[in-house]
């Protein structure tokens, strides 16, 4: 069964229940106003506007609306749509609503700047795009630049010039199921990743692979219908949508919350009766440290429904899960591990009967296989550090555009992770290190290149190197080794006013003034950086060129 035929069930099986809700506690809540299809209207019906939801029907039906808007406009099956949204009640329906069309759904990072945004339309062959309020200002640069649009639809009340207003248009077309026949090996999406160049790559999904996603989650975390799933990671990301699917299968409601403090996370979870969590390391790591300071008081809390408690998206410090289980020793505890190229959600887990093996990310998910292999594509032995191989129904059909990318990685049906792991004797897979110098920081990939190419347009700097350095709270941080040109002075508050020009999230939490080690070929020597700060043989200084 498709997703798209999963919702139409929902909404026949339990249309008048809640299917999504959307908490943002940092709103404003002093107007009344209410909920009709996608707009938000004046009303005397008193309604917060801090939380949203809808039913599974209204789901379906805003879904049809936006497929039929698509038809109408004669878009044709195959047509790819990209959505550059934040979380919000909008998002899923129109994603379905791509599905149902017939066209090719593209979710697009929110954290991509105006240059990211042109490049990766551009490389999925984009035609239609919708976005929100937030990307104005990033969109205004580059949309006469995008020759490639032929629609730019905005979500909100007053968009630009430019676009054309989704939420007022969908009100006109029919909520009925668009005349369009699907079929599981259609192609479905396009999710973005990136190699060690930093430059993002394109990997297509189709309708199975989706389909077996939601299989694999319910299999995995016994979703019922009794279940509330609490969402707080972005929805462009494979990780939190595919763990959504779970709620889908089962006909369960799920809550996107738009926030990350510990105590909107608590508060959610005893407001909306959450029982299953999907956290990243930090917001996990700073919701215990709240609760260790006093700052967050359970008892202020009702959490007895809450049963799991799940990770994933970068390496797990046991000693986190270690606290947590403290704090919380009624809670599942899981693991996941995925790639978007395997479209989540968890083609390794742990399993909740696994605690004690904590510190592994676990043994193949449901359908899935995995290898660990050397070099030659030999499978080592029990405690050899090979690359992590896996097989199963979430397996990318291909980078777009990029048979030479795609044949690195996919052969003879398994995708090559990258990912260096070992396992021990009862085949319990333990990552030890990535073959490529992403840098994973709270769930969120770092590209060195692109932030050594920034950095290096300073007239002070000669060379420079950035690494990720192990963090508790984050996973890892991005740590920049600068050396200075000749003769010049610098300081690392320089560096870090120069750094501003960055988004936040990509600034180097750590500046070290050296020489840069390179090998004969010219290529950085980037373990020997590793060694010498990840063991602290070098203090961080602010040192004069």
């Amino acid at each position: 069964m498709l997703i798209t035929e999963l919702l139409e069930r929902n909404a026949r099986l339990y249309g008048s229940e809640t299917a999504l809700a959307e908490i943002n506690p940092s709103e404003e809540r002093d107007r009344a106003v209410t909920w009709r299809d996608f707009n938000l209207i004046e009303s005397s019906c008193e309604y917060m506007p801090y939380r949203r939801e809808m039913t599974w029907k209204d789901f379906d039906r805003r879904a049809n609306r936006f497929a039929n808007l698509l038809l109408s406009r004669s878009v044709k099956r195959g047509t790819k749509v990209a959505i550059l949204l934040m979380n919000c009640l909008e998002w899923l329906p129109l994603y379905f609503g791509i599905l149902k069309a017939g066209c090719i759904a593209v979710p697009m990072n929110f954290r991509y700047t105006s240059d990211e945004i042109k490049y990766c339309l551009e490389l999925a062959d984009v035609e239609v795009l919708l976005f929100g309020e937030e990307f104005i200002s990033r969109m205004d640069p580059i949309v006469d630049s995008l020759t490639g649009l032929k629609m730019i639809f905005f979500v909100g009340k007053d968009g630009p010039a430019y676009t054309e207003n989704c939420l007022e248009l969908v009100n006109y077309c029919s909520s009925s199921a668009p005349p369009v026949a699907l079929c599981e090996n259609d192609n479905a999406a396009i999710y973005f990743s990136s190699g060690t160049t930093g430059f993002p790559k394109a990997i297509l999904h189709t309708h199975h692979a989706l389909a077996a996603s939601c299989e694999t989650e319910q299999k995995h975390h016994s979703q019922t219908r009794d279940d509330v799933f609490l969402c707080i990671p972005p929805l462009y990301h494979t990780g939190a949508k595919m763990h959504w699917f779970g709620s889908l299968i089962s006909g369960s409601k799920a809550v996107l919350l738009r926030g990350v403090k510990p105590e909107w996370i608590l508060r959610a979870v005893t407001e909306e009766k959450c029982t299953i969590v999907w956290l990243l390391v930090p917001w996990a790591q700073d919701l215990l440290d709240a609760i260790d300071s006093g700052k967050v008081d359970l008892d202020h809390y009702y959490l007895d429904q809450w049963r799991l408690m799940h990770i994933g998206a970068q390496p797990v410090p046991p000693s986190l899960i270690h606290r947590w289980q403290k704090i919380f020793p009624h809670h599942q505890y899981d693991t996941n591990y995925g790639l978007s190229e395997s479209l989540g959600p968890g083609c390794v887990h742990l399993g909740v009967e696994n605690t004690g093996k904590v510190g592994a990310i676990g043994k193949p998910g449901y359908h899935w296989e995995s290898k660990i292999v050397d070099e030659k594509g030999v499978p080592v032995g029990a405690d050899e550090i090979g690359e992590l191989i896996v097989k199963g129904p979430g397996v990318m059909q291909c980078y777009y555009k990029n048979p030479e990318a795609t044949a690195e990685v996919l052969k003879d049906g398994w995708l090559y992770t990258g990912d260096m792991a070992k396992a021990d004797s009862d085949g319990f897979i333990y990552l030890v290190d990535r073959k490529k110098d992403v840098i994973i920081s709270g769930g969120e990939n770092l590209y060195p290149v692109q932030i050594e190419d920034f950095l290096r347009a300073c007239d002070k700097i000669k060379d420079v190197a950035v690494i990720g350095l192990p963090d508790s709270r984050l996973g890892e941080i991005a740590a920049a080794i600068i050396e200075i040109k000749d003769g010049a002075e610098c300081t690392e508050e320089e560096i870090r006013q120069f750094c501003e020009a960055l988004p936040r999230y990509k600034r180097p939490k750590k500046i070290f003034f050296d020489i840069i080690p390179r090998n004969p070929t010219g290529k950085i020597e980037k373990p020997v950086l590793r060694e010498r700060y990840c063991h602290g043989r070098l203090v961080e200084a602010q040192i004069t060129g």
